[in-house]
């Protein structure tokens, strides 16, 4: 016939299913931790992704502006130049026909 098992051998068993169970409980809460924690994670990266894109379009504005600026400065120097150059010229000129009698 069939004996079963006894009342210490079940209570011992139990015993190791809820010790088994508290541990996968443990290992379970800490696994979910760790993903709530990742999705932290991935979320603030997106975030930083967002703000250097945000950085690489003000950054090349500044430059678009800089290039104005800094070209601005030059075209009056090129204009000073070209202004004094058609003065000389024109003292030149004047001096050539005042001495031909004109």
């Amino acid at each position: 016939m069939d004996m079963g098992i006894s009342r210490e051998e079940h209570e011992e068993f139990k015993l190791r299913l809820e010790a088994d169970n508290k541990r996968q409980d443990k290992r379970i809460e800490l696994l979910e931790e760790n993903v709530k924690r990742m999705e932290s994670l991935s979320i603030s990266i997106e975030k930083l992704a967002a703000n250097m894109e945000n950085m690489l379009k003000e950054q090349i504005r500044q430059g678009e502006r800089l290039e104005a600026l800094e070209s601005r400065d030059g075209q009056m120097w090129r204009n000073v130049v070209g202004y004094a150059v058609t003065a000389v010229v024109g003292i030149v000129i004047g001096l050539v026909f005042k001495q031909i009698g004109m």
